[in-house]
């Protein structure tokens, strides 16, 4: 198995669909393969060599790696419950018809908001933005379709510092990354810029970035938002999946309880057109990027930067999969790589 991953994503670096990647599959806690392959960087000027603890840019692994765990565990402390609504903690935002979305609605997906909305292009500060967000309309009913959105993941990580009284980095720093020995995750670059995976030529700095969040919003609200921003390795990610597979513990420390782990697993979206738990994508029988054999009691998220993560209970097998995707630009490839990545993987394992 391991011959025929190493063997595919070459091919894939080799056809210039991604620069390169880091990979980690684990099986029943083991892990059965950890492999870097390609280029960090890779233009006329510089050419350098993925490595095993290469910083990635996660783009929206930020939502179930920072943002999710930090809502699971103020929803552990009492601090907050699911169907709180938004305007509990924002009066502001219940005018246009949104006083009854709930934190439920914004952690699957359904509330209504929009997907996305370039900010980064109307000259705002980071408290305009929110405001913007705070009077935006509906494009449809909550609780009736599921419409992945960025905005809603922003309002969580506002709502956080409301509920917390602190910053989110503070928070989930203090409460998630430190406790899991994540010391290789952050939102604002802690390292030189030979440790990160580059991402995307950006004409103002005229150059790629490099520790510089590649999403044009998290950039603008300072590097640091509920929806990306987040810089991690593949070691660092293994340990949050670890807390995941032994419902809620690591190294023996409790960091969140088994029923939150448990809860955010669960499909709350069943009779509407994606299925969603809190945070995580949940495999379906219509295209996912776990592939085909991936079971139905699997959950994970990808990022737009290249990144993934998976995980499927039901034979204990977890992929993380950290490419630097953009560093060529934003053709598609990676919708396809994934899924048949993760078909290479899964069809060595039965119940």
């Amino acid at each position: 198995m391991k011959e025929q991953i190493i063997e595919f994503l070459q091919d894939e670096i080799d056809k210039k669909h991604i620069p390169g990647a880091v990979i980690q599959v684990n099986y029943k806690g083991k892990t059965i393969l950890k492999e870097a392959l390609g280029w960090r960087i890779d233009f006329e000027e510089e050419c350098d060599p993925m490595q095993l603890d290469t910083v990635f840019d996660l783009a929206s692994l930020t939502k179930v790696v920072a943002t999710l765990p930090s809502i699971l565990k103020l929803l552990d402390e009492g601090e907050i419950g699911l169907n709180d609504t938004v305007s509990h903690f924002i009066p502001e935002f219940s005018v246009n018809n949104k006083s009854e979305i709930t934190l439920m609605h914004l952690l699957t997906h359904t509330s209504g908001l929009k997907s996305h909305r370039r900010f980064y292009q109307e000259n705002l500060n980071k408290e305009e933005i929110f405001e913007e967000i705070y009077e935006e309309t509906l494009e449809y009913k909550p609780g009736t379709k599921v419409i992945y959105s960025d905005l809603g993941f922003m309002l969580l990580f506002k709502i956080i510092e409301i509920v917390t009284q602190s910053t989110f980095e503070e928070f989930v720093t203090k409460e998630i990354f430190e406790p899991l020995e994540m010391n290789e995750t952050s939102f604002l670059p802690k390292f030189s810029k030979d440790r990160y995976a580059a991402t995307e030529f950006d004409p103002s700095l005229k150059t790629y970035k490099l520790g510089v969040v590649h999403d044009e919003n998290a950039n603008t609200l300072g590097g640091i938002s509920g929806h990306a921003g987040l810089f991690s390795t593949v070691s660092d990610l293994n340990h949050y999946v670890s807390m995941h597979e032994n419902q809620g513990i690591f190294n023996e420390k409790r960091i969140l309880s088994p029923n939150a782990i448990q809860l955010a697993q669960k499909n709350f979206t069943s009779s509407l057109n994606e299925m969603r738990g809190l945070g995580w994508q949940l495999k379906t029988d219509s295209a996912t990027s776990c592939g085909d054999y991936f079971s139905k009691n699997s959950f994970g998220h990808t990022g737009f930067t290249g990144t993934s993560l998976w995980i499927d209970t039901e034979v204990d097998l977890s992929v993380i999969l950290l490419t630097n995707r953009v560093h060529y630009g934003r053709e598609p490839h990676i919708l396809r790589l994934r899924p048949r990545l993760h078909n290479i993987i899964r069809q060595h394992f039965n119940q």
